[in-house]
């Protein structure tokens, strides 16, 4: 057996928790974005044995479970463990090691929980975040997540850009720096390397390694605006999907998720039940997506079900894209978000008696706006969360408050969603830093909602936000 460098550079991370088991994740890597064809990672091709670890306490005296998985090069020596037997409501720590004949090295700790067991009524604290261009800024509000420790991140897309760049960018248009240009990902190799690139960022490692996250894809981690197995320049459909094919092996190899890919495609869509409190019901906007159809008919049919069937106090859809009305000043609507498929939007909310909340991102603000079903019932609230770093368009976002009066709040600043669901209530926080240009920007509240009545309740409100809150409760 090879002796490796230090194996850990991309860190642990753990996710998808049920109320007696996570996910742990790592990645051996001692050369993360090396230019070796054949040694991914700075890997040699063979398999390493790779001994975990899960602790009740930080210093590892309690050790609940423990044992070997093995690292292959298949899998770009990503390990996913799948532990079971734990407690629910429950924090746990866990870390990894390589043999002295690999270097005998042991990886940072991480912190996880699991969810609550299903006749809980506990809270439960998340986090949600979306569009990370490693280019656009540094990920300081990531290591304001760590801070927090929430019992859950949910990412809803755009983890990686997957376009190039040239050594030397027009100025002002990057804010980091690289010491070799990067083109655009087309190969497994390009989207290995466009993650591992990602994560050398220590605040992206620390949010991992503080929190399980459960995740969902955008575009981007394939190609801007793709469709289903369409990409949407007009080039070659089997020439993309197999471009898509390896964007979604290697979305896997980073993430800790329960499934491995099954051909050309990876289920994405799943339900984590957080006690009698929460239905999280994550969607897959982009995998099934067809010429009116957002989700497929298979993922429509089990969504609908899960809607149905769900005895939640709130019914929680973690998704990339706006899902509600947004009509521009011009009259137009975005193609790229639920508006363009309002007769399956439509069906979604017809299948919802209240209790519905709705988290995107995708669009680089910070949105909030009151649901209806066709017939003007409320039936709930949408939470649009701004980018982590990735700028935002050029739009007259005054304007369209004006001509959406369901839409109530806008703010145009970087940062993530913070909240709190509880048997008698939700409250959501914007969370936003001030600069990502340079890293060690603080954090700040800039609006806080509650819901009430299957409508948005404005809590807290910066003065000079543009927004409909309601003034401040006492």
């Amino acid at each position: 057996m090879a002796k490796i460098g230090y194996p850990f550079t991309l860190g642990v991370a753990s996710g998808e928790p049920t109320s007696s088991g996570v996910i742990i994740w790592t990645r051996l890597a001692p050369d993360p974005v090396g230019l070796d064809p054949g040694r991914p990672g700075g890997m040699p091709a063979e398999t390493v044995p790779v001994r975990w670890q899960v602790a009740e306490d930080e210093r590892f005296t309690k050790i609940v479970a423990t044992g070997t998985a093995q690292a292959g090069p298949q899998w770009a020596h990503s390990v996913h463990v799948k532990v079971d037997g734990l407690r629910p409501a429950a924090d746990y720590h866990y870390r990894f090691s390589v043999p002295a004949a690999s270097g005998g090295a042991t990886s940072p700790a991480g912190r996880t929980r699991t969810a609550p067991a299903r006749e809980s009524g506990d809270p439960v604290r998340f986090a949600a975040a979306s569009c990370q261009r490693y280019e656009h800024g540094h990920f300081s509000a990531l290591g304001h997540i760590a801070d927090e420790r929430p019992d859950i991140v949910f990412h809803v897309g755009d983890y990686i850009y997957e376009g190039g760049r040239p050594a030397d960018p027009p100025p002002g248009r990057y804010v980091r720096p690289l010491e070799r240009p990067e083109r655009t990902c087309r190969t497994l190799r390009d989207y290995r390397n466009r993650y591992a690139r990602y994560r050398t960022d220590a605040d992206l490692r620390a949010a991992h390694a503080a929190a399980p996250w459960t995740p969902i894809w955008d575009d981007h981690e394939v190609r801007d605006n793709y469709a289903g197995t369409r990409p949407g320049d007009g080039s070659d459909p089997e020439e993309f999907l197999r471009r898509r094919t390896a964007a979604y092996q290697a979305y896997y190899e980073h993430f800790p998720l329960r499934v491995r890919p099954v051909g050309t495609g990876l289920h994405m869509y799943r339900w984590r039940p957080y006690g009698r409190v929460a239905d999280f019901l994550v969607l897959d906007a982009r995998q099934y997506r067809e010429p009116g159809d957002m989700l497929g008919r298979a993922q429509e049919e089990w969504l609908v079900g899960r809607l149905d069937a769900s005895t939640a106090r709130w019914k929680v859809l973690v998704q990339p894209t706006f899902f509600a009305r947004r009509q521009f000043p011009d009259g137009s609507l975005s193609t790229d978000a639920w508006d363009a498929f309002p007769a399956q939007r439509a069906r979604v909310l017809s299948a919802v008696d209240g209790g519905l909340v709705v988290l995107s991102g995708d669009v680089h603000n910070n949105w909030a706006c009151d649901l209806a079903d066709d017939a003007g019932r409320p039936v709930g609230v949408e939470f649009v969360g701004t980018a982590i770093t990735s700028a935002p368009p050029a739009t007259d976002n005054a304007a369209i408050l004006a001509a959406n009066p369901h839409i109530r709040f806008h703010d145009g600043h970087r940062g993530y969603m913070s909240g709190t669901a509880g048997p008698d209530g939700l409250e959501l926080a914007y969370r936003v830093v001030d600069f990502v240009d340079r890293p060690g920007s603080p954090v700040r509240t800039v609006a806080m909602f509650g819901v009430e009545g299957d409508r948005l309740k404005g809590l807290i409100s910066d003065a000079g936000l543009k927004s409909r809150d309601q003034p401040p409760s006492n």
